[in-house]
């Protein structure tokens, strides 16, 4: 009996740890549901654009416009979600009344901050524009400036969504929360289908800023069901005890973000340089890279965030080192075949999902060899995101807003020499060597922090891992040059060439996983089905 097991078994005999891990399953069950819908709208979503835009310079012109209400948002809800709002409001979970009047302040706090934020962003749109994309034209420029003024009061009703979300997970109301993203993408389908009609040229790229607009919208309102009981009102007090200590708490994660998005505007403005159609390439990649990111990363992490944050406040060291052990692993067990996949298959995957309409062979081409760099720092991002959490819930910020800071470090370090000769690649693996890094300096300082007990067992479990995913890539990449010798052509043909060695290469992980003991998948397996049962009984 190993260490690790022999540990479970004890914890196991207190009764604490069986209920958490039923929750913790229920939970990311829900939100890996909710997840699914997201991701796949967000790939119908990346489909549409392809066809509707293809790569050109007003979509590549849309994905910089849009960055600064994300940017906005994520400066003042993303992060403090995560590391503010769920730690503290998870505190007041029993006292209702309370909970109610300090979500009602930060609501109101969170209106105030961003309505200022959002008038200083329409009134510098050009300047804005310059700085964000200064090698486009001054004709594209100009298009990006207006669409920065179109988009940006989104970041009004995505901040709301963010603070009624970080409400919902801290009750433990996941069902409508962990779809609002899905309800998102769609906003920006419909923008793109229907919207971009009301436009002609290059002007058509409009009707993604009004899809944006109905998506935030859209998140707002499908909060609405799960607040039947709430009590929000508009109070502004600026010295309750609470909201200071979340803006305490936050201020580091703040910092760290601002330095992260400074990166961001570097990362746009040099891709820029390397072409129009660059950006367009990087957020197609981008998209499937956070499809199994989302799925598997987020999922996990916001799931046992609740019960991480519950331990960590009562000082149990033991419950908190096996919740924190048990998302990793189930990361591990499943981020690692979907990278290995994704590599093999990037290209038939790209052209299935976007060749058409508008983006050509030559964007496939660009986007697959974006994509495969990226899913070289995909592994370490996916465990980053369960670490960083961990350190949320014991409500330090400072580390992984510092660790942020030095990851832009080493992404300029890596972009900066090797833009001139690589151009747009450069960017792309300069991301990936800063997702590497700042993974493993947050393990560093987790190990420290906790003890190196947080990866027992881990190692041996992403060796076996590995192995059984390498097995699965040699069979796919297998599979799939079999299938490309049959030259079947059209949709079908292309779908085939995805689908098939995508299930067999499951078929293949299932069995090695199965003769490797990788217990992690088949516990991932019944969180799935039985979350399934869950929904079609309710």
């Amino acid at each position: 009996m190993t260490v690790e097991t022999s540990s479970l078994n004890q914890v196991e005999e207190h009764g604490h740890l069986v209920p958490q891990r039923r929750h913790i399953a229920r939970a990311a069950g829900l939100i890996s549901l909710g997840n699914v819908a997201s991701r796949v709208l967000g790939l119908v979503r990346e489909t549409v654009f392809a066809n509707q835009f293809g790569s050109s310079g007003a979509y590549s012109a849309f994905v910089a416009a849009s960055a600064i209400p994300m940017m906005v948002y994520d400066m003042l809800i993303g992060g403090l979600l995560s590391s503010a709002l769920v730690p503290v409001f998870s505190e007041h979970r029993e006292r209702r009344a309370e909970l109610w009047r300090l979500a009602s302040v930060v609501l109101s706090a969170t209106a105030a901050v961003v309505a200022l934020l959002v008038v200083f962003v329409e009134l510098t749109a050009p300047w804005l524009a310059a700085l964000l994309v200064s090698g486009f034209e001054p004709e594209l420029q100009g298009l990006t400036g207006r669409l920065i003024r179109l988009v940006t009061p989104a970041v009004m009703l995505l901040s709301v969504s963010g603070v009624l979300t970080g409400l919902l997970y801290a009750l433990r109301r996941f069902t409508f929360a962990a779809f609002g993203a899905a309800i998102y993408n769609l906003g920006l389908i419909v923008g793109a289908v229907f919207f971009s009609r009301l436009f002609v040229g290059p002007e058509r790229i409009y009707g993604l800023a009004l899809g944006m607009l109905a998506g935030a919208l859209g998140q707002v309102l499908i909060l609405m069901p799960e607040l039947r009981d709430q009590r929000l009102m508009l109070i502004f007090d600026w010295r309750h005890p609470a909201l200071r200590r979340i803006v305490r708490l936050y201020v580091p994660v703040a910092l760290g973000f601002l330095v992260s998005h400074v990166g961001i505007v570097i990362d746009r403005s040099l891709a820029s340089t390397t072409g129009e159609q660059s950006i367009g390439w990087m957020r197609y990649a981008t998209t499937l890279i956070q499809f199994p990111l989302g799925l598997v990363a987020t999922a996990v992490s916001l799931a046992v965030l609740p019960n991480l944050s519950h331990l960590a406040a009562q000082e149990a060291r033991d419950g908190y080192l096996q919740t924190l052990r048990t998302g990793i692993r189930m990361v591990i067990v499943l981020i690692v075949p979907a990278a290995v996949g994704l590599f093999v298959l990037a290209t038939p995957i790209v052209a299935l999902l976007f060749e058409h309409g508008e983006f050509t062979a030559f964007d496939t081409l660009w986007t697959a060899r974006a994509l495969r760099l990226y899913l070289i720092g995909l592994i370490f991002a996916a465990v980053d995101q369960v670490l960083v959490f961990g350190y949320y819930a014991r409500q330090n910020t400072l580390v992984p807003a510092a660790v942020g800071a030095v990851a832009v470090g080493i992404y300029l370090a890596v972009a900066l020499p090797l833009v001139q000769m690589l151009g747009m690649l450069a960017l792309v693996l300069a991301n990936s060597v800063q997702w590497v890094g700042h993974a493993l300096i947050m393990l560093w300082f987790t190990r420290r922090a906790v003890g190196a007990q947080v990866i027992e067992g881990v190692v041996s479990m992403a060796g076996r891992t590995a192995v059984a995913s390498l097995c699965m890539g040699v069979v796919v990449a297998a599979t799939l040059v079999w299938l490309e010798g049959l030259a079947v052509a059209g949709l079908g043909g292309r779908l085939v060439v995805v689908a098939v060695p995508a299930f067999v290469g499951m078929g293949v992980y299932a069995l090695m996983a199965a003769l490797l003991g990788l217990e992690e998948i088949r516990a991932a397996a019944q969180l799935v089905i039985g979350r399934l049962r869950q929904q079609h009984m309710g």
